[in-house]
């Protein structure tokens, strides 16, 4: 649950920072809310939902509930987070809040991925093509963020330099911090001899 907070608030805080651009998956949602209203979380939760039944579907397995817990937490997470922080509008602020959003959205991937109670919608669907492409987290991961960008810009959302930076390097980011989360946990379950 540590690890959805943590994304949540990446989210959030990028979103917070958006002179530079938003996630690419922020940029899907924020075009939904922008042609069908509802909450950038509700978007969230509900292409979290498509994702879920179709990697299901495919896997011909059921996510674990760590898999809907993500689906749900964290749009619900990232609107709480959306109406705590305040809108900025300073370039300086912007810029610290959207670098240190990339780096907590990281860091909150690779804890859930981690703890091993089931990956997100979205990540889920990265393990099926890293299983079905041989490719590492940081190729498969890069490739999901630049796709989805371009859809959510069709849709009409918003598209920076920080997008491309987000596409490009949170792979990146989940790489190193999944596993140092996987490294942290081994540590906290080893039994004193």
């Amino acid at each position: 649950m540590v690890g959805m907070m943590f994304l949540a608030l990446g989210i959030a805080l990028t979103i917070r920072g958006n002179l530079l651009g938003i996630a690419p998956w922020d940029v899907f949602h924020v075009g939904l809310f922008i042609n069908f209203g509802l909450s950038i979380g509700m978007w969230s939760i509900l292409s979290g939902l498509l994702l879920v039944l179709g990697t299901s579907l495919y896997s011909k397995r059921w996510p674990l509930i760590g898999t809907w817990l993500n689906m749900i937490l964290v749009g619900l997470f990232t609107d709480v987070f959306l109406w705590l922080l305040p809108a900025v509008s300073h370039p300086t602020v912007q810029t610290v809040l959207f670098i240190s959003g990339v780096g907590v959205m990281g860091l909150g991937v690779g804890m859930y991925i981690a703890s091993n109670v089931g990956a997100g919608p979205r990540d889920s669907l990265m393990l099926i093509l890293m299983e079905k492409t041989g490719w590492t987290v940081k190729r498969v991961r890069t490739l999901l963020e630049v796709v989805v960008a371009i859809f959510g810009w069709l849709l009409g959302g918003p598209i920076g330099v920080g997008t491309v930076i987000i596409a490009l390097t949170l792979g990146y980011i989940v790489h190193y911090t999944l596993i140092l989360s996987q490294n942290w946990i081994l540590k906290l379950t080893e039994l004193p001899k």
